[in-house]
């Protein structure tokens, strides 16, 4: 006769159906390191050159009064025979826009105007700012930001001519504090901003921050051109518009010819590196 013996079975211990047991072999995920960002370049831009200037002539500028005064009147007399062939001048072969000679290689240069660095850069949905250099290696002797986005302004330079027309308030002789001159007109800091007829907003004068100091440096090469930088070498330096991102960073670089008109008022011509087959842009300060 067969007997059979019955066994209760233990109950398994309770396992999630999403997580497994770990073993040794499989260590917990480690989440992987996000690729380092692009090290911006160290600032290397060096003060103008009218500031180094200004510093020298205002520290000799009292010794040598008494001796300028003495070779003007030599000077005088010295060119009193000459005085009737010297006035014949030379001609000048005027530019199709007027106002200019030509200069080698096709380029056309105002006289008497002084050459500088101008560059328009931002990123697409942030405001454009113009920065103006003495050389492209020196810190912007104006820095001024537009109340337009910069792709709406590269979308204007595609027309034929640029006016862009900046004006601010003449103010009365006797508002400022005594002993000090009116404001030069460049460091004027608010500007009522006009482009081609149409008024925009306005233009604010600021101090250059680490970002635009960073944007120069990386164009400190270029004589002229337009282009875009990677965000992650210029960094948005506070330029993205809030709840947006910055995006890489349009910038047009030119010569302009920098022309003063008076105390009030100033012009500056870009010079197109091809001569007259490309867009036109000038820039006006006037104080009215």
């Amino acid at each position: 006769m067969l007997h059979y013996s019955y066994s209760t079975p233990q109950p398994s211990p309770p396992m999630s159906p999403l997580i497994g047991p770990e073993t040794p072999r499989t260590p917990a995920s480690v989440p992987s390191p996000l690729p380092p960002a692009s090290p911006r370049p160290a600032i290397t831009l060096t003060a103008p050159p009218s500031s180094n200037k200004r510093r020298r002539r205002g520290a000799a500028g009292a010794a040598r009064s008494s001796l300028r005064a003495i070779r003007a009147v030599r000077a005088l007399f010295r060119s009193l025979p000459i005085l009737a062939p010297a006035c014949r001048f030379p001609g000048v072969i005027p530019c199709h826009g007027g106002g200019g000679t030509r200069g080698h290689g096709g380029h056309h240069h105002i006289g008497g105007a002084s050459r500088t660095t101008g560059t328009l850069f931002g990123h697409r949905r942030a405001r454009v700012t113009l920065a103006v250099q003495e050389t492209p290696g020196s810190v912007p002797v104006l820095l001024l930001e537009l109340a337009m986005q910069t792709g709406r302004f590269m979308q204007e330079m595609g027309a034929e001519h640029l006016r862009v027309a900046l004006e601010c308030e003449k103010k009365p002789p006797g508002a400022g504090r005594a002993g000090i001159g009116r404001t030069r007109l460049l460091d004027e800091p608010l500007w009522t901003a006009y482009v081609n007829g149409r008024k925009i907003g306005y233009a604010v004068r600021r101090e250059p921050t680490e970002g635009d100091l960073t944007v120069l440096q990386l164009l400190r090469t270029v004589s002229a051109g337009a282009g875009v930088l990677p965000a992650d070498v210029v960094g948005a330096g506070g330029a993205a518009p809030e709840g947006q991102e910055a995006g890489d960073l349009a910038y047009m670089r030119a010569h302009f010819d920098r022309v003063v008109g008076s105390r009030d008022s100033e012009s500056f011509y870009m010079l197109n590196p091809d001569g007259n087959n490309g867009p036109e842009l000038s820039i006006f300060f006037i104080r009215i």
